[in-house]
């Protein structure tokens, strides 16, 4: 059904006038509508950037390497990362494409609109101003009407009185005076015609071709404002379509992700990195205290001649972690790295191979105040010790004979691998070489072959030396191998030939070192250390397992960047805030605590130290060391 303003809208200028406006008005709030949600997908992509950033890992560690759920979720982030690049893309298509256009067309609307009614308004003013002027035609005729009749009337009443030669001259001269009215009347009626054919001719001019010509242009100018807004809408959900293929792939990885997440590959997984290669110890032996004569204690024994009636302790792995300890007491003591020259990362003097830290007291000294402090400050004792202890192991031997014998076959099997990739790559580049020279042999314009010398000299020289590391780590995994052989043998054998409770004690000094092997990789042959130590076990075993997270006494800054690789020890960078868990015990090694879970030991000199003031009274009051 058609419709046509300019015909069936002519007498409603000033609604149209309303209603054009308020057309307008709701062009700027979609226009605002739109920059708004630009604005929330931008806010929104930039808070979905800033959690995958926030909960990616800060530094590229092994374990989240290894297993498939770390795999699968730095996955989900990564594509969370390619959906905020959708999201800025949306939004900017919406910033460029659709605001700024319809802010562009609203001005230009606004501009048409003001001439199209401003030709409206003099068309009103034209029609209104003949309008006014047939009124006064037609007044003044009415006016000149009466006039005329009054004259004439007037007229004719003197000639009806008349009688005298005075009264007939005034007779004659109203009859004049009437003509002349009537001549007025006459000529005002003309006017009034004429007066009445312009307006009637202004009016259909008016209604019928100057209002619809400009209701039309009016009405166009309506429909372009509402296909302009439908325009903008199909625009803006266009532009989000676009981006919905590449958030569907974005969510099928992340499905394919968390599909690939595989429970009993990363639990085989977790026995590939932590299983260690011992044995399970053996059954408790039975000791007979019936008798009444003091039965004599063997060489292997875990009791001492002192603490016979003592309770013996449920756990013994801490034992043969102790006497592997003292073996290292006469190791030499080294200081910690010096600051570098130059605060920058490169001017670090040594820092990836500082030598272990190490206290200046001998640890005998430390494990005699072990022995008579209080439970309390055993503890903070047993720390300090374990802390010395733990950072002179750093230095772990080219053997990895501190390993357990299965790490320690993974260890040497993985070496010897990425020994046979470097071998292969020098083959490669001797060979190049060697082919190089031949061409330079045969050809000596295109280049010298004496100056290939050099560098196959030093593939020659490196080839030798890899392949000699080689030969010692294929010696040093065939010793694993065998000796993972000879345990699990013997295991087996001491399960077929042993009957629980039947063997005596001194069984214990003919096990094997395999037999004593701790759960966490220590153990020890040496039977003359197990009993120094014996006699002091018992009494500080519960204290020294159940360590509890020492308290923050303040904070520090790190000067310099320090790459803690020994044990112990904790990596930090240049402007690092640390909290302080224990101060420097004149060794020139602080303990801080980056968070629950990182805590080491940093060179004194590499950081700058804020105690707080109700932490230092308790610091220097339960220092032992």
């Amino acid at each position: 059904m058609s419709c046509n303003w300019g015909t069936e809208l002519w007498d409603q200028f000033d609604n149209l006038e309303k209603h054009t406006s308020w057309g307008i008005d709701f062009l700027e709030r979609y226009t605002k509508f739109v920059k708004e949600r630009a604005d929330i997908e931008l806010s929104y992509a930039k808070q979905i950037r800033s959690l995958s950033k926030k909960y990616h890992p800060k530094r590229s560690r092994e374990d989240e390497s290894r297993y498939t759920w770390c795999l699968s979720f730095a996955a989900t982030l990564q594509q969370l990362n390619e959906l905020a690049v959708q999201r800025e893309e949306l939004a900017e298509n919406l910033n460029s494409q659709i605001a700024c256009e319809l802010t562009r067309y609203t001005q230009e609307l606004k501009t048409e609109r003001k001439t199209h009614f401003q030709d409206g308004r003099r068309a009103q003013q034209h029609i209104e101003s003949s309008w006014k002027q047939l009124e006064s035609s037609k007044r003044r005729f009415e006016r000149d009407c009466k006039e005329a009749e009054r004259a004439q009337h007037v007229s004719d009443r003197i000639d009806l009185d008349s009688k005298t030669d005075g009264e007939k001259r005034c007779s004659l001269k109203a009859r004049q005076t009437a003509q002349q009215k009537q001549q007025a009347a006459e000529e005002s009626r003309k006017d009034y015609v004429t007066s009445l054919n312009q307006f009637n001719q202004d009016q259909h001019q008016h209604y019928h071709t100057l209002v619809p010509v400009i209701y039309q242009r009016i009405q166009d100018m309506e429909e372009r404002r509402i296909e302009r807004i439908g325009e903008a809408m199909r625009s803006s959900a266009e532009a989000e379509r676009k981006v919905l293929p590449v958030v569907r792939r974005c969510l099928d990885a992340m499905m394919d992700a968390a599909e690939s997440i595989q429970p009993r590959k990363d639990t085989r997984q977790v026995v590939e990195v932590y299983k260690s290669g011992f044995d399970p110890p053996g059954d408790v032996e039975f000791e007979d205290y019936s008798a009444t004569m003091r039965r004599s204690i063997s060489e292997s024994s875990y009791l001492d001649n002192r603490t016979e009636g003592r309770r013996h302790s449920r756990k013994l792995w801490p034992f043969l972690r102790k006497n592997k300890l003292l073996t290292l007491l006469s190791s030499p003591r080294q200081p910690p790295p010096p600051p570098p020259t130059s605060p920058s990362p490169g001017g670090v003097v040594n820092s990836p191979q500082s030598p272990p830290p190490a206290s200046r007291e001998p640890i005998a000294q430390r494990l005699n105040d072990l022995m008579t402090s209080g439970s309390r400050t055993r503890k903070q004792c047993l720390r300090s010790l374990k802390r010395g202890l733990s950072l002179k192991l750093g230095s772990s031997p080219a053997d990895c004979s501190h390993l357990p014998p299965e790490q320690r076959r993974k260890k040497l099997q993985s070496r010897i691998n990425s020994m046979n990739q470097e071998i292969q790559r020098e083959r490669e580049q001797r060979d190049a070489l060697l082919k190089m020279r031949e061409v330079y042999e045969r050809s000596p314009q295109m280049g010298d072959a004496s100056s290939l010398e050099p560098r196959l000299e030093e593939v020659k020289q490196n080839l030798m030396r890899l392949e000699e590391e080689l030969r010692r780590n294929q010696v040093w995994l065939s010793d694993a191998d065998s000796r993972l052989c000879d345990h699990s043998s013997s295991r087996q054998n001491n399960s077929t030939a042993t009957t629980p409770g039947s063997s005596s004690l001194k069984h214990l000094d003919n096990r094997s070192p395999a037999s004593r092997e701790s759960p966490d990789g220590s153990y020890t042959e040496d039977h003359s250390a197990e009993l120094h130590f014996k006699s002091r076990s018992s009494e500080f075993d519960d204290d020294f397992d159940d360590e509890e997270p020492l308290p923050s006494i303040g904070t520090c800054k790190s000067l310099y960047p320090f790459q803690g690789q020994n044990e112990g020890t904790l990596s930090m960078v240049e402007g690092e805030l640390l909290s302080v868990v224990e101060e420097d015990k004149g060794d020139g090694w602080t303990r801080v605590r980056r968070n629950l879970e990182e805590e080491g030991y940093v060179p004194t000199s590499y950081i700058k130290v804020f105690l707080d003031s109700s932490a230092k009274g308790f610091v220097h009051s339960s220092r032992l060391v």
